[in-house]
């Protein structure tokens, strides 16, 4: 017989309290399943009820001419676009090159024979006796007033008969330029003072090298050999021939003893 003085031992609480509150949790975890579950489902129910309109849209097929036209619309737009680019080259280059010239009347002359040189007949006076080798501005202003011609004609309106002063006069700028516009003075073999003109320039420089190198001058010398005679420097500049930077010594290999 138990004693009734004596407590009863009460049953823990605990585990009554979890399997309380167990049930009472997994509905919450269910509901939010649940909740989650019907989430996806109105989700996937508006896409299926988009994605018919879509097809509906794209399931109308297109005419094989309407197909047709746009592919020939397209290339022919860009060929529009690109034909006048590709064109504009060219026409400003036959601008350049067809340039015509002013007609001038039936006895203009466009090329003047002048001390075996061609000279443009299309500039004035001064600036087609300049274009001759060995006269400058001023030697052409000087024979121009000897022979009494207007200098701001065109040279190629002159007649002849005015053509011929200017020759004489060229050959005669000896006597009528004074000592010190002229271009060769104190010739070698004579002496005198010379004008020299056109290709007569090139021969007698060409002879006169040939005598400096003959008596063995200093200018004779470094024309020989292609140095400059003026005294410039030869160090960093004038360097010709096989000329080669700094180079290193080739190591001679070791023979074995």
């Amino acid at each position: 017989m138990e004693d009734a003085s004596k407590p009863k031992k009460e049953a823990p609480e605990t585990p009554a309290e979890k399997v309380k509150d167990e049930p009472v949790e997994e509905p919450q975890q269910e509901q939010d399943v649940q909740s989650e579950d019907t989430k996806e489902s109105e989700d996937i129910g508006e896409e299926t009820a988009e994605k018919p309109e879509a097809e509906e849209t794209s399931e109308e097929p297109e005419t094989e001419e309407e197909i047709e036209e746009k592919t020939e619309e397209k290339p022919a737009e860009v060929k529009e676009t690109e034909k006048p680019s590709k064109q504009e080259k060219p026409e400003k280059a036959e601008v350049k090159k067809e340039k015509p010239k002013k007609d001038r009347g039936p006895d203009f002359k466009y090329i003047i024979r002048l001390s075996n040189t061609d000279v443009d007949g299309e500039k004035k006076v001064v600036y087609g006796l300049s274009s001759i080798k060995g006269i400058g501005v001023h030697m052409a202003s000087l024979i121009i007033n000897e022979t009494d011609i207007d200098r701001n004609m065109r040279i190629g309106d002159l007649k002849d008969a005015q053509i011929e002063k200017l020759q004489e006069a060229i050959n005669n700028i000896i006597e009528n330029a004074p000592g010190w516009m002229l271009n060769h003075r104190k010739d070698y073999e004579t002496g005198e003072d010379i004008h020299l003109v056109g290709s007569d320039i090139d021969m007698r420089l060409r002879d006169e090298i040939n005598i400096m190198k003959k008596i063995r001058s200093y200018r004779g010398i470094r024309h020989e050999r292609g140095l400059p005679a003026r005294g410039q420097r030869t160090r960093a500049n004038n360097r010709k021939g096989l000329t080669l930077g700094v180079s290193k010594k080739r190591e001679q290999p070791s023979t074995p003893k």
